[in-house]
């Protein structure tokens, strides 16, 4: 599809494996891993026959939609490679409010504060995705494995739902096509991988997360309102107070007791059942 990296990506030396379909992108960067990458490389598609979310789910990615992943070879590892999706939701989010001129010419017509409204409408959701208008625009999947001693590969995968959404979703899901969006994906791709440089820079393998934290906290949806967490049967119950120092969601109960999470379902209002 004629994906491409702009200037800032390849200067700081990241590549790209281009395809017009592919079965996964993160399983063809975790199999590149294996086979020796060095990492800084991008696989990018733009429609996936095997795409796959959290929890072993589905996830599809059909043509006209957005598929890549990030192979990150570290050694030695970073403490915390699992805040490497808040600097991928960052950078999305960052990308998305670069390409969607469109969204921002219909605030504007409607007479609304341009750059207010636009950031409202994108929003962060703990702990993977990201949302248009509070429904499912984009996921991402981290995955990791070791490699030689000392060496570890981490994939970060990003889906968006650029032209077509899912259906038949227990959440409600969007495309930036059904809110009247006419994105480029080759340039939203390029824009992603621009803006990745950013914040990686600031992540600096984990000894930024602190920034990182703060930046993602401004962007998420449902902070300091009730929600639930599904813990695979577990339900948990409270207000969203904030991410810890590690990426971990805090809740905090009527009982005035805080709850440290570290995977889960969320969902928002307290009132809502898991899983609906």
């Amino acid at each position: 599809m004629g994906f491409a990296l702009g200037r800032g990506a390849t200067t700081a030396g990241y590549r790209l494996a281009s395809y017009d379909t592919i079965g996964s992108t993160n399983a063809e960067a975790m199999a590149r891993a294996h086979a020796g990458d060095p990492g800084r490389l991008w696989i990018a598609s733009g429609e996936q026959s095997a795409g796959r979310g959290r929890r072993g789910r589905v996830w599809e990615t059909h043509s006209g939609n957005l598929a890549a992943s990030l192979l990150s070879v570290f050694e030695p590892a970073p403490d915390v490679p699992a805040t490497l999706g808040f600097v991928a939701g960052l950078a999305l989010i960052d990308a998305l409010q670069s390409v969607s001129g469109d969204l921002r010419m219909s605030l504007a017509l409607d007479g609304g504060s341009l750059a207010g409204d636009t950031r409202r409408r994108f929003a962060l959701k703990w702990p993977n995705d990201l949302l248009l208008d509070g429904a499912k625009l984009a996921g991402i999947l981290l995955e990791g494995a070791a490699l030689a001693p000392g060496r570890q590969a981490v994939v970060v995968g990003i889906g968006v739902n650029v032209r077509h959404a899912p259906e038949g979703t227990p959440y409600a899901a969007t495309s930036l096509a059904e809110a009247g969006v006419a994105v480029n994906v080759q340039a939203l791709f390029e824009a992603l991988a621009e803006a990745w440089v950013g914040y990686a820079a600031i992540w600096a393998e984990g000894r930024g997360f602190a920034a990182i934290r703060d930046a993602w906290l401004l962007r998420a949806a449902g902070l300091g309102t009730p929600i639930a967490v599904d813990l695979g049967g577990d339900v948990r119950r409270g207000t969203f107070e904030t991410i810890d120092e590690t990426g971990r969601l805090v809740v905090r109960g009527h009982d005035g007791r805080t709850d440290t999470i570290a995977a889960g379902d969320v969902h928002f209002g307290l009132a809502m059942s898991a899983g609906s």
